[in-house]
Formats: C-alpha cells, structure tokens, sequence
C-alpha cells in the first residue's frame, strides 16, 4: 500500500516588496493588485516595502542596504516569507534566500499558484502543469529549500508539486509529454473552430482585464453558470455559450482568460491557444470595470495583450461595466473601440441594448430581401433562418413572401 503523504497547511505570512523605477509609475497600483493576488491565494500581507531605484538589481532586485531592512521586517513582523512584485531571476531568487532565510516568492509563481487552484478542465491542467515547469525548471539553481521539498502554502498546488526534487531530464520528459498532449487538444479545438465557422454563427470574444465582470456578462446573457466571485482569477477555463436573438440569430459567446499586469511569460505561452479564441472571433467584447480607479490603465494592458496575440482587424465594443458601483457620473471613453456602452451585467442593466447593437452589427454584412419564395423552393426558408434573419414570412397564393437579411452568399443562391 502506497505511503500517504500529508501536505502541511500553514498559514502565510508575507511582506510585499515591488520596484519604482520613476516618478508617476504605477508601481504602488501594481502592489495593491499584488496584494489582491496574495489575498486570492490565502495569505496575509503583513508588511510593504517599495524602493526607489533607476533599475532593478541584479543580484538581490532592491539594494543590499534595502536587504538588511527587508530582514528586520520579517522578524518584526513575524513574517514566513516575501513576495517580489516582479519575476525574479534564479541568481536573485537564491541570493535573497541565503541573506533573508526565509520562502522567497515572486508575482509569477503567485499567478501559477492562482492557476494551479482554479483549473477545472483537462485542459486547464496540463496548461498550468506546463508553465509550472518551465518556471521551475528555469530556476532549479535557485529554488534551494523555498522549493526543495513537499509542504504547504503558495507555491505547492496543482500537478506540479508532486515531485519538486526532478532533476532537469526528468522536467523536460514531462513537458515533451504535456506538449503531446496539449496539441491533441489544440487539434480537437481547430476541429471546433472549424465546424463552427462552417455553420456560420458569428463569434464574440469576452476579453478584459482579470476581475471585470466577463463570467457575469456570459451568464446574464446565456443563463451559462460560471462562477463568479469577487477575486482575480475566479474563473480561468474558456466557456461557450449559445446566445439566441431576434429573427432566430444565434451568436456564441466565448470568455476569454483575464489579463493583468505583467502576466507571465509562461502563462501566455501555455495558455496561447485559449487566448487566441479572440483572435479567430468575428467581434470583440471588451469588458471594463469601469468602478476601478484604474480602469484606463486596465484598459491600456487589455490592449498591450490582444496586440502581443495577434489580434487586429476586428470590431471591437467596450462595455464599461459595474456603472452601479462608480462614484461619479463622468462619461468614460476608449478611442480605440468602434462602439461603447454603460453596463451594469451583475443588475442586468444594458443587456437589452447589448442584444441590440449585436442585431444591428449582424445585419451590417447581410443584404435586406423582400420577395415571394416559391412552395417548390420552400427549402430555401430553412437555409434562410440558419445562415441570415428571417423577419417575417407570410403564406400566399404564389408561395412564401418574406422579409429577411442574408449574406452575400445566401443572396446568390436565392433566385
């Protein structure tokens, strides 16, 4: 009988710790999501330190003077470890441990831990497993007994910490193996993907910063059951649903992975063929929390992110949501979107008139027809109703009369 290993829950402690390479920099905005993320996972943050200096640190990421403080913090405090608001590098990782003694963590290996937890689907798993991999196995030099061994706390979900001690050969097998796997998927959604632009059904992706509300948008509108909550990350696998509109339309709805600052490399990597849904949708929903102080620069990274996968060329509606939550009544804009709109997805304000303009965009393409379908063709009203809107239709002596948008190529085979 296999030996049962129990994993030790303890509670966390940590002491932030971020850079501020210039005034006006968002690096205190930066912290405070740091902080969320911490809280997310279950620690507490106990203390903050953010240090002013031209360039990270090479060796130790803040100064060595900052070091000695940082020391004096984590026993004042009684603090079980930091957590650096950048990436750190193994050389870093491992200097800081033999001078502090104590876990050293950084914003990646929080996000990975996020992920680690909130992955429900086959899919979602080996795509957490993959990026837990390639971070460790990028730092082995530096991990030293932050990671040597099985325990509690941040840093020991999901599949990946279920043998830390792998030398480099026995990672790089497991992530060949992940990769296998991970492209039969790829495959299986291409399979998707391709059936759903042979039927023809329009595509909108939910895109926006990590917190916004898209969950709660998709199942307002669908009635989809995601879950929502109040945290970053609470919802990390891709969902679809069928959203049925006037004149028998059907649109899919597709949420997205939120973005954040600085996500990792790793994370984008792994999880490049769910962010790419945006990029093979016909329309784009970008959702704004728009009762966040930090909306603008929110929006600004939701960009940066979509530019870095690819995604151009499409039309874009911003929907700036939680409006019963904002403090002022000042009008918000965003530049780059073809069409805006005040929401509120958690009251079900603004729905209706999403529903619209999503009528509305559909129609742009197709082509208005008023005519009489004869009885021999009548197969022609269902080609109609799938591919096009069909408004009305009236039986008369002649055949069907019906009033309808259709595409182009629906309009060619009509005679």
């Amino acid at each position: 009988m296999a030996e049962t290993i129990e994993i030790e829950e303890i509670e966390e402690r940590v002491i932030l710790v971020g850079i501020s390479e210039q005034d006006g920099d968002d690096a205190e905005d930066s912290i405070e999501e740091l902080a969320e993320l911490v809280k997310t996972v279950g620690a507490t943050v106990v203390g903050t330190m953010i240090q002013k200096r031209e360039r990270i640190h090479p060796g130790y990421y803040i100064g060595t003077g900052k070091v000695q403080e940082l020391a004096e913090m984590i026993v004042e405090y009684d603090a079980t470890g930091i957590v650096c608001d950048d990436e750190l590098s193994p050389a870093q990782l491992k200097n800081l441990e033999e001078l502090l003694n104590t876990k050293i963590m950084d914003r990646t290996l929080i996000i990975l831990d996020i992920f680690a937890a909130h992955a429900t689907t086959s899919e979602g798993k080996i795509q957490v497993e993959l990026a837990q991999l390639r971070y460790r196995l990028s730092r082995l030099a530096g991990l030293g007994r932050s990671m040597s061994r099985l325990g509690g706390g941040i840093g020991t979900r999901g599949p990946g910490e279920k043998k830390l001690e792998m030398d480099r050969r026995l990672i790089n097998d497991r992530i060949a193996q992940l990769r296998r796997e991970l492209k039969e998927v790829e495959q299986h959604r291409e399979v998707n993907r391709a059936r759903r632009n042979r039927s023809r059904i329009p595509v909108v992706a939910i895109v926006g910063y990590t917190n916004a509300g898209k969950s709660t948008l998709l199942n307002h509108l669908t009635d989809a059951k995601v879950l929502e909550e109040d945290k970053l990350f609470a919802t990390l696998d891709p969902t679809t649903r069928m959203l049925e509109l006037s004149g028998k339309q059907q649109v899919l709805l597709t949420d997205t992975v939120g973005f954040i600052r600085k996500l990792p490399h790793h994370l984008i990597e792994a999880f490049k063929s769910t962010l790419e849904e945006a990029k093979y949708a016909d329309y784009i929903f970008h959702v704004v929390d728009a009762s966040n102080p930090q909306y603008d620069k929110q929006m600004h990274i939701t960009y940066e992110t979509l530019d870095d996968l690819g995604v151009k060329d499409k039309t874009i509606v911003t929907l700036f949501n939680k409006q019963d939550l904002r403090k002022d009544a000042e009008p918000l804009f965003d530049f780059r979107a073809d069409y805006v709109m005040n929401i509120s997805a958690a009251k079900g304000e603004g729905l209706e008139e999403i529903k619209s303009l999503l009528e509305k965009l559909l129609r742009e393409n197709k082509i208005y027809i008023e005519r009489i379908i004869p009885y021999a063709k009548a197969g022609d009203i269902q080609m109609i109703r799938k591919q096009g809107e069909l408004i009305s239709e009236e039986y008369v002596p002649e055949g069907i009369a019906i009033k309808a948008y259709v595409p182009m190529e629906v309009y060619g085979k009509l005679d």
